[in-house]
């Protein structure tokens, strides 16, 4: 199973609902970052992605992006080969 890393907040029903995402396809650690927390982190995630909003998810070396990016990459059949490391 690949690494997974999602820039988060504390207050956020998309970071919420990737969580849960892929928590049912197996993810038993997620390593997070909270950039509400960490200005260094948002500032860091924002060079990274070029986007402003949580979550952003990687899985491995690969961006996933944000939570409908995740869903849209579970419903084409890619999540699980991605998390595999395929």
């Amino acid at each position: 199973m690949q690494a997974v890393k999602m820039y988060t907040t504390a207050v956020c029903p998309y970071c919420t609902r990737a969580k849960q995402i892929l928590k049912a396809k197996g993810v038993e650690q997620i390593e997070e970052i909270r950039i509400d927390t960490d200005p260094q982190a948002r500032t860091t995630m924002m060079e990274i992605t070029q986007r402003r909003t949580v979550p952003q998810i990687f899985i491995g070396d690969t961006h996933v992006g944000g939570c409908d990016d995740l869903m849209a990459l579970d419903s084409r059949g890619g999540l699980v080969p991605l998390l595999q490391g395929a």
